[in-house]
């Protein structure tokens, strides 16, 4: 089973956590990371375009010209595609993007994400936040105890305001709470600081298959 140290906010090693071998110890499924990550990048889309088709256009009820005699090709509106100001053909309409998932799939993506920052060194597991005033300087020198540089995901079971405002003018840190966190936000970052809490939170929602 992999060992990880569990650190204070002052960099210094507090004591030694056991990770689940299935959680954390596993290669990484590159098709589930794949499907799970296109899944979740497509229910980002809001799906709210449209155009309009010859039917919704203003303007064509009278026919343009007879039908035969002008030496003209026929119409019957001057609101079909081939006209200016006429409807649009095939165009995108209001739709859903979402794609069914299986449940099993998405744990074993999620374990991948997890197993894969463990395996390459950039899981960094906290004892606890506590930060004691809503100060940019205060996360920043956090951050830097703990040795985190480039884009950050903190997950945890709950956090302060003090927290989250502190933080909230560092474009490279994000967070999320260990109940909604996904693997898009996981792969997305370089670092993942979790804390001990989220850990075991994590360890017993994954860890029956």
């Amino acid at each position: 089973m992999p060992k990880i140290n569990v650190l204070n906010q002052s960099g210094n090693q507090v004591a030694e956590l056991t990770l689940s071998d299935y959680v954390f110890g596993i290669e990484p499924h590159q098709q589930a990371l794949y499907d799970v990550v296109n899944a979740q990048r497509a229910a980002m889309r809001q799906g709210t375009h449209d155009v309009k088709n010859r039917g919704e256009v203003s303007g064509g009820g009278k026919k343009p010209w007879r039908q035969k005699g002008t030496g003209r090709a026929r119409q019957g509106s001057t609101r079909s595609p081939q006209w200016r100001h006429g409807g649009i053909v095939f165009g995108p309409t209001p739709r859903s993007y979402a794609v069914k998932m299986n449940q099993k799939v998405r744990q074993l993506a999620l374990r991948s994400a997890l197993s894969y920052h463990a395996a390459n060194g950039q899981l960094k597991v906290v004892e606890s936040f506590a930060i004691e005033a809503p100060k940019t300087k205060l996360f920043q020198q956090l951050l830097d105890t703990l040795g985190v540089v480039g884009k950050t995901l903190v997950v945890a079971t709950e956090f302060a305001d003090n927290e989250l405002l502190a933080a909230r003018n560092i474009p490279t840190v994000a967070f999320s709470l260990v109940g909604h966190v996904s693997v898009y936000d996981i792969l997305n970052c370089k670092n993942l600081v979790i804390t001990q809490a989220a850990v075991q939170a994590l360890e017993e929602v994954l860890g029956n298959d």
